[in-house]
């Protein structure tokens, strides 16, 4: 397949659309089901890499949830814990491999903002991982391969026409990249920076225990950011991004964006929240909703009388806001990575609160001085990895 027509481009009025090869050669993609469109290509385009580069860097099966052009989540293929399990809505007794895992956890970074996502994946789509897209709202997914149940699996999702994308995993673009503003082309070279280990060398604070899987979790969180529109932080837990903060205009907003997300992430584990009782039949979709805004600032929208009864077989107490704050408190171990500098501390300081331990960014600010000296004062790792990650 040389082209493809697209049924529009960003928007409905912008047509024609369709992809294609400037060389004239084959693309390197394969429709196997459903109708893409522009931006489903593009997310799928820009995932596939996260996840390939994922899976080269660690070793593991990776898996990302891609939204507008930016990872929802991304995650390697570490196993479920039964709380993952519980709080991730997997079937009773499934038995998971571990590409199936790792987009369950890649999807359960924010299942709000994976709603309606695009799912990619480094290995083979397997029957587990088919089984558990069905049951998600999801636009698309891509992957090197299918097996034969996995694809009948996938064909049968909405009404036939889910979008299923094979790629070469052997391809290779070119060394230069071109696109059109305005009528105007820019042309820059592949950013084929590869992150990886010997990333992490530079420690600069007084605490340089790095253990094995806080590198791993900076790697996550580096991977994730070289394909998250900039300005943007991540925050990553046992090899799974917890929160992304994409597209902010401050780096500070970014920090407490994504630190807010990692917080939500975490507020699901709460006994209050692992113990609400829906009714039977409730949607997905709908009991994340109802969990968002439980653990909210508007939880008083869901618990009102005539409403709660829609969603829980019995009235939840309140989840309150000393309650939240005191489970944050808790969470530890956390990873924060940066695309760009810290220009302050308080970045830092944002990042503690929510149990963020080791931070990777690039270092070059003007005061990394100050933003290593609040780093000592928690006794945090941080890694100084001179390379700017920014993706537009």
């Amino acid at each position: 397949m040389k082209e493809f027509e697209l049924k529009y481009g960003c928007n409905p009025n912008q047509k024609p659309a369709r992809i294609y090869m400037k060389n004239g050669s084959e693309l390197p993609v394969a429709v196997l089901n459903g109708r893409p469109g522009y931006i489903n290509f593009l997310d799928a385009l820009n995932s596939w890499q996260l996840v390939k580069e994922l899976k080269e860097a660690t070793g593991l099966p990776s898996a990302a949830s891609f939204k507008h052009v930016s990872p929802a989540g991304a995650a390697v293929g570490l196993p479920l814990s039964e709380t993952d399990r519980h709080i991730y809505f997997v079937a009773e007794g499934a038995e998971l491999s571990p590409i199936a895992c790792a987009y369950i956890r890649a999807r359960g970074a924010d299942r709000l903002c994976s709603y309606g996502d695009w799912a990619a994946l480094s290995e083979t789509c397997d029957a587990a991982t088919a089984a558990y897209l069905k049951d998600e709202v999801s636009d698309g997914v891509i992957a090197p391969d299918y097996t034969e149940e996995a694809l009948a699996i996938l064909r049968t999702k909405k009404k036939g026409n889910y979008n299923v994308v094979q790629i070469d995993p052997t391809y290779i673009p070119a060394e230069q990249e071109c696109k059109d503003v305005f009528g105007v082309t820019f042309e820059q070279g592949h950013n084929n920076f590869k992150i990886d280990e010997s990333l992490l060398s530079n420690l600069v604070t007084e605490n340089k225990e790095l253990p094995e899987q806080a590198k791993i979790d900076m790697i996550v969180s580096l991977i994730t950011l070289k394909y998250t529109q900039s300005n943007s932080v991540c925050y990553v837990k046992d090899g799974q991004a917890i929160g992304v903060g994409a597209g902010q205009q401050s780096r500070i907003h970014c920090t407490r964006l994504a630190g807010q997300k990692a917080d939500n992430w975490y507020l699901r584990q709460h006994p209050k929240v692992l113990g609400l009782a829906f009714v039977d039949g409730i949607r997905r979709p709908d009991r994340d909703n109802a969990i968002d805004i439980y653990t909210s600032d508007e939880y008083e929208d869901i618990l009102r009388e005539g409403e709660w009864q829609r969603v829980f077989k019995v009235k939840p107490e309140v989840l309150t806001a000393e309650e939240k704050k005191a489970w944050i408190a808790t969470q530890s171990g956390v990873t924060c990575g940066s695309d760009a500098f810290f220009p302050f501390g308080d970045n830092v300081e944002r990042a503690r609160k929510s149990g963020v331990q080791y931070i990777a960014e690039p270092g070059g600010s003007i005061r990394d001085d100050h933003v290593i000296e609040t780093a000592n004062k928690y006794g945090m790792v941080m890694a100084f990895t001179g390379m700017r990650l920014f993706h537009h």
